[in-house]
């Protein structure tokens, strides 16, 4: 059996740390029936491999101990010794044996021709993508070239923009590892993009579908606008379909792929026909149901057979705000171009060309990035844009789908935006309709903040005051000082997950290696941030609440974690504390140093999903033996997300508690017994129902009863404006929103205090 190739059909989709995401995903569709080209992975333990018997971790350390990585010319001068380092390396010969094997194996004993693609070993977790970071390369053929082949993709884990998004997200550089999926190459006639919702409205009922002629590069690069279809998953008709016109098209010719024009008669015609759209329509409802969560599909037509040659779960799916109608905003400025809708939100400011990811270092934060199209190389310039413009790309185009991960508006496809604009041109970008704007309006809008229908937005909302504390719900630190700026009375949810993501490793394994003291050091260095930024407003940290899937993810997770039929109702929150009583107790070590060394006492502690009082009072128990005591500055709260805190809370109460978080999403679903990631039941998924407003009355109402605060921290008041109203009405002590809606929740739990008044 061989030491460091994996084929396809022997691995799944909890093989990340070895195959990478994109490598297990590809094993787990092959053994679910999908049609998948076939073809094995050179394991990532290959690539550690190959980093030891070349002693290469400590010269690459010494490149990236002197990057700064804000500094671009630095950047790609690390980035371009360490690639050459790796490339220039000498694969050890078993492996090197191994993979020749393997590929003559796939051939048949002919030089096949393959896609010899990228799979990071850390690919897709919460809140942070690492698609598109490392290289893929077509119609490779010959043992010589697959085994440069492979070394480049090894070396493609230290592109300067790899480099940078690890660096932002505070990865280290030797725990993201890189396998390599050696797979048979499919000669398109058609490829593209298909996602399993709309991924700029994150509507559940349509699958979109984007095709090209040719080869698939050139749809992810942005370098052709695509053909656009939607199709309803009740019925399976096509509902959308626009044409876009291409010029160009990557495909094979002899032993290379090289970029041609498309014939003048082609360049305009429907890239898939009806039947086809439906057929490659029906087999991403498949994969979604397969996953149970919307998927980002590639895939590429040969002969009329579709094969899927790529999957993954969409890591930017965030709740749109059905408060605001951006499509129905008035602006009484000059149109100057019209797009393609990519990321919603209407924003403005001074326009910045870049005709290449080598200008990136011209781009200042608060303008408008303008390209032909973006890839990889642009994120940095793309983090500090406040809009991105291009001419070319469709709505899973790079730039669409970095700009909904950054939450910024984005056209795309506009066509002429490079030609059309100048450099330091203020312009109006309505990411929501497609359209740019010549000017600003006269009262412009809160950065991200779209104007709602009802009424414009009051000019004093900085310094509105209300009874109703707004609290926001965040993750990433990236973004935490922007926010503390704003009108906020501080964070009502700060998520556990991103951080624990971000250390990259199941917090058992740390303890089973003797590192609980750089877990717990990692931990408060993020939970720090949060603090200090909004010191001295409260920061109420919901302690882990990772499922049993999720923690298998992580590395070193499938040797702590049982596989679980339905993780959401499994062994998570509270009984999860009780039952590995060590990893919840780093937790509490890193809010004792946040609080006690680092002297941030803004700092509070809620527990979730608590099925019973009697596990309540063991976590508080655990709380209290830690050193943590409630006091007027240490408040512990308790989520209300099962039934039985709503049926019994007085008995929670009773066990001696500061606050209550209700968390409308799994409330809902677990009082209507729906699972809103099923598109078959999705749209019963209702915050609304009388049963959850009954719930959340009684929730709101009985806190007060008894002298705790309420809060809510679910998607559902930064969604629906009435039930704002109502929670102020019932009395509730703080509403926690997403940070788009800070300001018009502000404004809405205002006037409805002054009805109150009034009454």
């Amino acid at each position: 059996m061989s030491k460091h190739i994996l084929w396809f059909h022997q691995i799944d989709k909890h093989d990340v740390h070895s195959a990478g995401g994109k490598g297990a995903n590809l094993g787990e569709m092959t053994k679910a029936g999908i049609p998948v080209p076939p073809g094995f992975v050179v394991s990532a333990q290959a690539y550690q491999y190959f980093i030891d018997s070349n002693n290469l971790r400590h010269k690459i350390k010494d490149f990236l101990n002197k990057l700064d990585p804000e500094n671009t010319k630095m950047l790609s001068e690390a980035s371009s010794l360490i690639k050459k380092l790796i490339v220039s390396s000498t694969m050890p010969q078993d492996l090197v044996e191994e993979i020749v094997k393997s590929y003559q194996k796939l051939g048949s004993g002919k030089d096949l021709l393959v896609a010899v693609r990228s799979s990071a070993t850390a690919e897709d977790l919460p809140g942070a993508s690492f698609a598109g970071q490392q290289s893929t390369y077509l119609n490779i053929s010959g043992t010589k070239n697959i085994l440069r082949a492979v070394k480049d993709c090894w070396a493609s884990l230290f592109e300067g923009r790899a480099i940078y998004y690890r660096e932002q997200k505070k990865f280290d550089h030797f725990r993201v590892n890189i396998a390599v999926p050696i797979q048979k190459m499919v000669q398109s006639d058609v490829s593209g993009v298909m996602f399993t919702l709309d991924p700029l409205t994150n509507d559940r009922t349509r699958v979109v579908v984007e095709a090209i002629y040719g080869l698939g590069e050139l749809i992810v690069q942005g370098e052709v606008t695509p053909d656009h279809y939607e199709v309803n998953k009740k019925d399976n008709q096509i509902i959308t379909k626009q044409k876009a016109r291409q010029l160009k098209q990557l495909i094979k010719v002899g032993d290379k792929t090289k970029e041609l024009r498309v014939s003048e008669a082609y360049q305009m015609r429907q890239k898939l026909s009806d039947d086809k759209i439906v057929e490659l329509a029906k087999l991403g409802e498949k994969i979604e149901k397969h996953y149970f969560f919307p998927q980002d599909i590639e895939w590429a037509m040969e002969n009329d057979e579709l094969f899927i040659v790529q999957t993954r779960p969409i890591t930017t799916i965030k709740e749109v705000s059905k408060q605001f109608s951006p499509s129905l905003v008035k602006l009484d400025l000059p149109q100057l171009l019209q797009g393609a809708s990519a990321s919603p939100g209407i924003i403005s400011g001074p326009v910045r060309i870049l005709t290449s990811a080598k200008d990136i270092g011209k781009l200042k934060s608060g303008e408008v990035l303008v390209a032909p199209m973006t890839n990889p190389d642009f994120v940095p310039a793309m983090r500090k844009a406040v809009a991105i413009v291009t001419d070319s790309g469709g709505k899973t185009s790079h730039a669409a789908i970095v700009s909904r991960e950054l939450g910024i508006p984005c056209v795309v496809g506009t066509e002429k935006a490079t030609k059309v604009l100048r450099n330091g041109q203020v312009v109006t970008v309505n990411g929501s309709t497609g359209v740019v704007y010549k000017g600003s309006p006269k009262h412009p809008f809160d950065k991200r903040v779209l104007e709602p229908t009802h009424a414009t937005i009051s000019p004093n909302l900085a310094n509105l005051k209300t009874a109703t504390k707004v609290y926001v719900n965040l993750a990433e630190p990236e973004k935490v000082k922007e926010v503390a700026r704003r009108n906020v009375d501080g964070i009502g949810l700060l998520r556990a997950e991103f951080m624990m993501a971000q250390i990259g490793e199941h917090p058992q394994k740390m303890i089973a290696d003797k590192r609980q003291k750089e877990y717990i050091e990692k931990l408060s260095d993020g939970l720090k941030t949060f603090c200090e930024a909004f010191d001295p407003r409260p920061v109420v940290y919901r302690a882990s609440d990772f499922k049993t899937n999720e923690y298998r993810n992580l590395k070193g997770g499938k040797e702590f974690e049982q596989e679980e039929p339905n993780p959401m109702i499994g062994f998570r929150g509270c009984f999860r504390y009780i039952k590995n009583p060590e990893v919840f107790e780093m937790e509490l070590e890193a809010i004792k140093k946040v609080r006690n060394i680092y002297g941030f006492r803004n700092l509070w502690l809620m527990i979730p999903f608590v099925r019973t009082p009697k596990e309540l009072a063991q976590v508080k128990h655990l709380v209290s033996s830690a050193g943590l005591h409630r006091s007027p500055s240490f408040k512990l709260w308790m989520m209300v997300e099962v039934p039985s805190n709503v049926f019994i809370l007085e008995k929670f109460l009773e066990v001696g508690i500061d606050g209550l978080s209700i968390g409308s999403n799994d409330l809902t679903q677990l009082i209507l017994g729906v699972d809103r990631d099923s598109s078959q039941v999705a749209q019963e998924f209702n915050e609304l129902d009388d049963a959850v407003m009954g719930a959340i009355e009684h929730v709101i109402k009985t806190g007060h009863k008894h002298g705790a605060s309420v809060s809510i921290c679910g998607q559902a008041p930064s969604i629906y404006p009435n039930l704002t109203k109502q929670l102020v009405q019932w009395g509730i002590t703080s509403i926690s929103v997403s940070p788009d809606a800070i300001e018009s929740t502000r404004d809405l739990v205002a006037k409805s205090e002054q009805e109150l008044v009034k009454k």
